[in-house]
Protein backbone atom coordinates (compact mmCIF):
# COMPACT_ATOMS: atom_id res chain seq x y z
CA UNK A 1 0.00 0.00 0.00
CA UNK A 2 1.38 3.41 -1.02
CA UNK A 3 1.16 5.99 1.80
CA UNK A 4 3.04 8.69 -0.08
CA UNK A 5 1.48 12.13 0.41
CA UNK A 6 0.63 13.70 -2.96
CA UNK A 7 -0.51 17.18 -1.87
CA UNK A 8 0.02 19.50 1.05
CA UNK A 9 -2.93 19.33 3.42
CA UNK A 10 -5.64 21.99 3.21
CA UNK A 11 -4.47 23.88 6.32
CA UNK A 12 -0.89 24.15 5.02
CA UNK A 13 -2.14 25.32 1.62
CA UNK A 14 -4.42 27.96 3.14
CA UNK A 15 -1.68 29.26 5.43
CA UNK A 16 0.79 29.32 2.52
CA UNK A 17 -1.42 31.37 0.19
CA UNK A 18 -2.75 33.71 2.90
CA UNK A 19 0.81 34.27 4.17
CA UNK A 20 1.98 35.05 0.63
CA UNK A 21 -0.76 37.66 0.21
CA UNK A 22 -0.07 39.12 3.66
CA UNK A 23 3.69 39.37 3.04
CA UNK A 24 3.13 41.16 -0.27
CA UNK A 25 0.53 43.44 1.31
CA UNK A 26 2.69 44.21 4.34
CA UNK A 27 5.63 45.03 2.08
CA UNK A 28 3.52 47.43 -0.01
CA UNK A 29 1.97 49.05 3.07
CA UNK A 30 5.40 49.36 4.71
CA UNK A 31 6.77 51.22 1.71
CA UNK A 32 3.69 53.46 1.64
CA UNK A 33 3.72 54.15 5.41
CA UNK A 34 7.20 55.65 5.55
CA UNK A 35 6.02 58.58 3.43
CA UNK A 36 2.96 59.42 5.54
CA UNK A 37 2.99 62.86 7.07
CA UNK A 38 2.03 63.59 10.66
CA UNK A 39 -1.17 65.20 9.38
CA UNK A 40 -2.29 62.20 7.33
CA UNK A 41 -5.35 60.42 8.69
CA UNK A 42 -3.41 57.15 8.18
CA UNK A 43 -0.36 58.27 10.22
CA UNK A 44 -1.47 56.33 13.32
CA UNK A 45 -3.90 53.83 11.82
CA UNK A 46 -1.60 52.26 9.21
CA UNK A 47 1.26 51.49 11.64
CA UNK A 48 -1.23 50.03 14.15
CA UNK A 49 -2.60 47.67 11.51
CA UNK A 50 0.89 46.89 10.16
CA UNK A 51 2.13 45.93 13.63
CA UNK A 52 -1.00 43.94 14.47
CA UNK A 53 -0.94 41.97 11.23
CA UNK A 54 2.81 41.44 11.62
CA UNK A 55 2.43 39.94 15.10
CA UNK A 56 -0.35 37.64 13.89
CA UNK A 57 1.67 36.64 10.82
CA UNK A 58 4.59 35.60 13.01
CA UNK A 59 2.29 33.58 15.28
CA UNK A 60 0.82 31.87 12.21
CA UNK A 61 4.34 31.27 10.85
CA UNK A 62 5.48 29.64 14.10
CA UNK A 63 2.33 27.47 14.03
CA UNK A 64 3.00 26.67 10.37
CA UNK A 65 6.59 25.65 11.09
CA UNK A 66 5.50 23.37 13.98
CA UNK A 67 2.62 21.93 11.92
CA UNK A 68 5.01 21.23 9.06
CA UNK A 69 7.26 19.20 11.35
CA UNK A 70 4.43 17.02 12.72
CA UNK A 71 2.43 16.35 9.54
CA UNK A 72 3.51 14.48 6.42
CA UNK A 73 4.43 16.53 3.37
CA UNK A 74 4.87 15.53 -0.24
CA UNK A 75 8.34 14.80 -1.50
CA UNK A 76 10.22 17.78 -2.95
CA UNK A 77 10.76 17.27 -6.67
CA UNK A 78 13.70 18.30 -8.80
CA UNK A 79 17.39 17.80 -9.21
CA UNK A 80 19.47 17.46 -6.05
CA UNK A 81 20.70 21.07 -6.23
CA UNK A 82 17.10 22.29 -6.74
CA UNK A 83 15.94 20.36 -3.69
CA UNK A 84 18.79 21.80 -1.62
CA UNK A 85 18.05 25.32 -2.92
CA UNK A 86 14.34 24.91 -2.14
CA UNK A 87 15.04 23.79 1.43
CA UNK A 88 17.53 26.60 1.97
CA UNK A 89 15.12 29.19 0.52
CA UNK A 90 12.25 27.99 2.71
CA UNK A 91 14.46 28.13 5.80
CA UNK A 92 15.69 31.61 4.83
CA UNK A 93 12.11 32.84 4.43
CA UNK A 94 11.19 31.53 7.90
CA UNK A 95 14.29 33.18 9.39
CA UNK A 96 13.55 36.47 7.60
CA UNK A 97 9.97 36.47 8.92
CA UNK A 98 11.30 36.06 12.46
CA UNK A 99 13.96 38.76 11.90
CA UNK A 100 11.24 41.08 10.59
CA UNK A 101 9.26 40.50 13.79
CA UNK A 102 12.28 41.13 16.01
CA UNK A 103 13.34 44.27 14.14
CA UNK A 104 9.75 45.56 13.99
CA UNK A 105 9.37 44.89 17.71
CA UNK A 106 12.60 46.79 18.45
CA UNK A 107 11.41 49.76 16.36
CA UNK A 108 8.00 49.86 18.02
CA UNK A 109 8.98 49.35 21.64
CA UNK A 110 12.08 51.53 22.01
CA UNK A 111 9.99 54.03 23.97
CA UNK A 112 8.85 51.32 26.41
CA UNK A 113 5.27 51.10 25.16
CA UNK A 114 3.87 47.72 24.20
CA UNK A 115 2.35 46.81 20.84
CA UNK A 116 -1.44 46.78 20.78
CA UNK A 117 -2.63 43.95 18.53
CA UNK A 118 -6.01 45.07 17.15
CA UNK A 119 -6.87 46.17 20.71
CA UNK A 120 -7.24 42.45 21.60
CA UNK A 121 -4.04 42.17 23.64
CA UNK A 122 -0.74 43.96 24.16
CA UNK A 123 2.72 42.59 23.51
CA UNK A 124 4.80 44.18 26.28
CA UNK A 125 7.62 46.53 25.34
CA UNK A 126 11.11 46.19 26.78
CA UNK A 127 12.18 49.75 26.04
CA UNK A 128 15.53 50.77 24.64
CA UNK A 129 17.98 47.89 24.87
CA UNK A 130 20.80 49.74 23.09
CA UNK A 131 21.64 53.19 21.73
CA UNK A 132 19.89 54.08 18.46
CA UNK A 133 17.71 50.97 18.66
CA UNK A 134 14.79 52.21 16.54
CA UNK A 135 17.06 53.60 13.82
CA UNK A 136 19.20 50.47 13.50
CA UNK A 137 16.20 48.16 13.76
CA UNK A 138 14.37 50.27 11.16
CA UNK A 139 17.28 49.96 8.74
CA UNK A 140 17.45 46.20 9.27
CA UNK A 141 13.66 45.88 8.96
CA UNK A 142 13.85 47.58 5.55
CA UNK A 143 16.58 45.23 4.27
CA UNK A 144 14.96 42.12 5.75
CA UNK A 145 11.68 43.06 4.05
CA UNK A 146 13.40 43.48 0.69
CA UNK A 147 15.28 40.21 1.14
CA UNK A 148 12.04 38.39 1.96
CA UNK A 149 10.13 39.83 -0.98
CA UNK A 150 13.00 38.98 -3.36
CA UNK A 151 13.25 35.42 -2.01
CA UNK A 152 9.47 35.06 -2.30
CA UNK A 153 9.69 36.18 -5.94
CA UNK A 154 12.44 33.62 -6.63
CA UNK A 155 10.31 31.00 -4.86
CA UNK A 156 7.30 31.84 -7.05
CA UNK A 157 9.38 31.86 -10.23
CA UNK A 158 10.86 28.47 -9.32
CA UNK A 159 7.35 27.06 -8.83
CA UNK A 160 6.30 28.39 -12.26
CA UNK A 161 9.49 26.96 -13.80
CA UNK A 162 8.67 23.55 -12.32
CA UNK A 163 5.12 23.78 -13.64
CA UNK A 164 5.83 25.12 -17.15
CA UNK A 165 9.27 23.76 -18.03
CA UNK A 166 9.72 20.65 -15.87
CA UNK A 167 6.00 19.84 -15.96
CA UNK A 168 6.20 18.27 -12.50
CA UNK A 169 3.79 18.50 -9.57
CA UNK A 170 5.62 21.13 -7.50
CA UNK A 171 3.00 23.86 -7.97
CA UNK A 172 0.08 21.43 -8.10
CA UNK A 173 0.96 20.10 -4.65
CA UNK A 174 0.40 23.58 -3.19
CA UNK A 175 -2.96 24.02 -4.91
CA UNK A 176 -4.11 20.48 -4.09
CA UNK A 177 -4.29 19.01 -7.60
CA UNK A 178 -1.19 16.82 -7.77
CA UNK A 179 -1.38 13.85 -10.14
Amino acid sequence: MNNEVKNYNLLVRLIHWVSALVVIGMFAVGLWMVDLSYYSEWYRTAPHWHKSVGIILVAVTVFRFVWKTVTPSPKVEGKSYEIAAAKLTHLAMYVLLILLLVSGYLISTEDGRGIEVFNWFTVPGLGALFEGQADLAGELHFYFAWALILLAAVHALAAVKHHVIDKDNTLRKMIGTSK
